[in-house]
């Protein structure tokens, strides 16, 4: 079963933050909690896991976690440029360790040539380094697209651990 598959995953970074002391955070946009779903689906996450932000709205992006309007405005919500601001952000609200940012274009509408659906950038932050960035073109409908890109911030989260 898919949903296995993030509780799997869930799981395995949570045992990666324990034995680190460390905490966890997500900003998720065309996700809408479905990271922060499949962390809860662990038992004893709260070990682990303080919140997370649901930021679907560029207004929200800009007022909870500091995304600039500038950037927004530049670059647009699916961007590297604000899943970066938005995983820094994240991490100043939280006091977390591990942060991850989703922005993507879930479908069926909403892409352009430039931006089709399935485009998802994914940014990961450990404590005072720099983000990882990277944009990722994801194939299927709506929760196929979401719930690949969970698989993706999760395996990247535990990449970072490791």
């Amino acid at each position: 079963m898919e949903l296995k598959k993030l509780e799997t995953l869930s799981a395995d970074l949570g045992a990666l933050l324990q034995k680190n002391e460390m905490y966890f955070t997500a900003a998720e946009s065309c996700t809408g909690g479905l990271l922060s779903q499949s962390i809860v689906s662990v038992p004893g996450s709260s070990a682990w896991f303080g919140c997370s932000f649901v930021t679907y709205s560029n207004i929200s992006k800009h007022k909870i976690l500091g995304v600039s309007k500038e950037t927004l405005n530049s670059y647009g919500a699916v961007s590297e440029e604000v899943v970066g601001e938005m995983v820094s952000g994240a991490l100043k609200e939280s006091r977390a360790n591990l942060g991850v940012s989703i922005s993507g274009i879930a479908g069926p509408g909403g892409g352009s040539i430039e931006r089709p659906v399935g485009t998802v950038c994914i940014a990961w932050k450990l404590n005072d380094e720099s983000e990882i960035k990277k944009t990722f073109l994801f194939e299927g409908d709506r929760n196929q697209v979401r719930h690949a890109t969970v698989v993706k911030a999760l395996e990247g989260a535990i990449a970072l651990l490791k």
